[in-house]
């Protein structure tokens, strides 16, 4: 296949092969753009009513928009090859990254963050992954997790030969290669059963996910397929907080609870995995325990306010209440004393919202500057500019999660964007270390 054209799309190099087909990564010569085309093996779209489903899902998934879910950008057909032109995503499966021991406890968390908050868009869509695992998940370079594969893995729900009552579990049943083993791992309890996949069956798979991530080994293995599928339905995992230190157990608590056998028992939603996560990840930085803060409820309902513009709204509100106490406190002979007093103090608070961006780049730099890999870092307006040394995929996690934290203490104003460079030169790094804006800096 190297070297062959496929419509408009010219292949370079093969990237992957498993059982839903093989991938190559390919140049679109109209558009001048590398992606990733996966070549369906024939078998599965033989029979016209599995590719005619096939194509109905995957057109569905296409139009699932998020960040964290690899785009699809054309079905086609040549010849007897059906194939899927989707984004090309330059980096590394999260199994790779796994193996690699390149995750610490804080970038398996915001990993688990991204994907849930894409799964939660993808149900709310009403599109079911279905095959939800750890090679079905990129992380680019730069830091960012992909969804790979939505919609496909309904070819397999269909069974073999296109026949319906043979269910996906069956399927894996009847073969025991490695790719097909890996992915009976995941499968949650009503797949193994043979029932139908929803949307807390991709939660269950998550969970695996999530587990495996944190502490770099699956929860349910067998010596076969069938195995593994029995100890999915009935056996219990060992606590990951036992197989890995420094775990909090705010997130074995997220874990277990995705892992439950019934789905009833599970989440109501992605959304809520979410919410824990960033929960978790909190935490996790700031050291505390236990439930969300009530102040961090607080500034979530303020953050909504001030949004709308309600911050000047509130200062507004704030003068002309201490107007009217300093008159309703002196009985019909107005004072200005009790006026000034509020007014005072108002200005206090005023002062140290406005400077809450300048302390939330502090804070970021310091928690940065806790990287090795880091060595400056500067603020100017909105973009917050990292200068690193040999980064891997974990330092642009940690960086990350750093910025949607500090963001997320931002009571109004443009979010705060990240620019992570290296290889940058003397001149460059000595006007840096110069400039007003730095923040941190290390030899």
């Amino acid at each position: 296949m190297i070297g062959r054209t496929l419509k408009t799309y010219v292949i370079e190099a093969q990237l992957g092969k498993g059982g839903m087909g093989v991938v190559y990564r390919a140049r679109d010569t109209k558009l001048d753009r590398l992606v990733a085309l996966k070549v369906l093996p024939p078998e599965l779209m033989r029979d016209e009513q599995r590719r005619r489903r096939f194509v109905t899902e995957a057109r569905a998934a296409s139009a699932v928009n998020h960040p964290a879910i690899a785009s699809i950008y054309e079905i086609a057909e040549e010849d007897d090859l059906t194939f899927i032109v989707m984004e090309f995503v330059d980096g590394a499966t999260l199994r790779t990254l796994i193996a690699r021991g390149e995750l610490d406890v804080p970038s398996a968390i915001e990993v688990g963050i991204q994907v849930a908050d894409a799964l939660a868009a993808a149900h709310e869509a009403g599109i079911v992954h279905r095959d939800i695992k750890s090679d079905n998940i990129m992380v680019t370079k730069d830091g960012h997790p992909k969804v790979l594969d939505f919609g496909l893995a309904k070819l397999l729900d269909l069974g073999q030969d296109g026949d319906p009552d043979v269910t996906r579990a069956d399927t894996l049943a009847m073969t025991q290669t490695g790719v097909v083993m890996g992915t009976v791992s995941y499968m949650s309890p009503e797949q193994a059963r043979g029932l139908p996949a929803d949307p807390r069956s991709d939660m269950f798979s998550f969970g695996v996910v999530l587990y495996e991530a944190a502490c770099g080994k699956l929860p349910f293995q067998g010596a076969s397929a069938l195995d593994t599928m029995h100890a999915i339905a009935f056996g219990e995992t060992a606590p990951i907080t036992t197989l890995r230190a420094g775990l909090p157990y705010s997130l074995q608590r997220v874990v277990d609870r995705c892992l439950q056998k019934k789905a009833a028992d599970r989440y109501p939603s992605m959304r809520d995995v979410a919410i824990e996560l960033k929960t978790v990840r909190r935490e996790l930085e700031t050291g505390a325990t236990g439930g969300q803060p009530l102040v961090d409820r607080a500034r979530g309902w303020a953050r909504g306010l001030m949004a709308r513009g309600g911050i000047w709204v509130g200062i507004a509100g704030f003068a002309l209440g201490a107007l009217l106490v300093g008159m309703a406190t002196q009985k019909q002979k107005f004072e200005l004393g009790p006026f000034f007093a509020l007014v005072f103090f108002g200005s206090i608070f005023y002062r140290r919202f406005r400077n809450r961006r300048i302390g939330a780049v502090t804070k970021f730099a310091k928690r940065a500057g806790k990287l090795p890999e880091v060595r400056l870092v500067t603020g100017r307006g909105t973009q917050i500019t990292v200068i690193v040394e040999r980064p891997t995929a974990k330092t642009y996690l940690r960086l990350n999660s750093l910025l949607a934290s500090a963001n997320s203490g931002l009571f109004h104003g443009e979010p705060f964007t990240l620019n992570v460079r290296e290889n940058v030169s003397v001149e460059e790094r000595q006007s840096l270390l110069t400039s007003s804006g730095l923040h941190y800096a290390s030899e």
